[in-house]
Parts: structure tokens; sequence; C-alpha cells
């Protein structure tokens, strides 16, 4: 049973790379015709983006870790 579920989730991955390669065309567009500044920016603030989901489970987890450890006591 396991095998079979692994194997659906990796056919779904593959064949839905595809449309989940595509769906930025603006920054692929920004990209292409920009200069390399640009292309730093466009990098830079995709990293800045990234970083408060991050963020944001880091301090769920510690928030979940400090209640169980207080439980505990």
């Amino acid at each position: 049973m396991l095998k079979k579920q692994i194997l659906v989730f990796l056919l779904m991955m593959i064949f839905t790379v595809k449309s989940s390669y595509s769906q930025c065309a603006m920054c692929k567009a920004v990209v292409e015709n920009g200069d390399v500044s640009m292309a730093e920016g466009v990098n830079n603030g995709i990293t800045y983006l990234m970083v408060f989901p991050y963020l944001l489970i880091g301090i769920l987890f510690y928030v979940i870790y400090r209640y169980k450890k207080k439980a505990k006591n």
C-alpha cells in the first residue's frame, strides 16, 4: 500500500512540474530583458519574501516546544 502511494506521489510530481515551472512569467521576463542588477534585485526580493514563512514556522515550533516543556514540569 505504501509503495503504491509513493508511486502515485512521484507520478503526480513528474506531471505537474511543467505547470509549476511556468507560474512566474513576469519575473522571467524581467530577468531575461533586464541587466544584472535587475536579476539581483529579483533574487533578493524572492529571498526576502522567503524568510518570513520560515521565521513564522520557527517561532511556532519554539512556542510548541516551550509549552510542552512547561507541561512536563
